[in-house]
């Protein structure tokens, strides 16, 4: 039996981070399966029950997939509580083309990564330069306060 992941965050604006997190990894926002022209609408001609879809629920993409269709459906599940803790998990996002690539070179990819994210909605929590152990990365908040590292 074939297996696919799918990473699924729990969110409360499904649009925000569809926005952002599509931009930051370079996905694309999902299309409706089938030829409908909503989520929604795919969902109520599958028989789910009203009931199950809240006012607004697949009226716009909530989910994000790799155009090249190499990495993991990303599904943003809005929820009613907010954020609370510090997360258990988070993604890496890795410009700077690892330790074979001199720091400086490292430092500036990673730089203007930070920019267009910062740009995109993201907030830097701090960065991490440490030329000693040749590390250069920083650490950022998704628009809802996801951690996530740019290395």
């Amino acid at each position: 039996m074939e297996m696919t992941v799918q990473l699924t965050i729990d969110c409360s604006d499904p649009q925000t981070m569809v926005a952002f997190w599509s931009r930051a990894l370079g996905y694309v926002p999902e299309p409706a399966p089938d030829g409908h022209t909503t989520w929604r609408a795919y969902w109520e001609a599958m028989g789910v029950p009203a009931d199950e879809l809240p006012a607004g629920a697949g009226d716009v993409p909530e989910s994000i997939v790799d155009p090249a269709g190499h990495g993991p459906r990303v599904w943003f599940q809005q929820v009613p509580e907010p954020k609370s803790a510090k997360n258990r998990w988070h993604f890496d996002l890795k410009v700077g083309g690892g330790r074979d690539v001199p720091l400086d070179v490292r430092a500036r990819r990673v730089g203007a990564a930070v920019d267009q994210l910062v740009e995109a909605g993201a907030t830097v929590v701090r960065i991490k330069d440490e030329p000693e152990t040749g590390l250069y990365a920083a650490a950022l908040q998704d628009p809802e306060g996801n951690e996530f590292d740019v290395v």
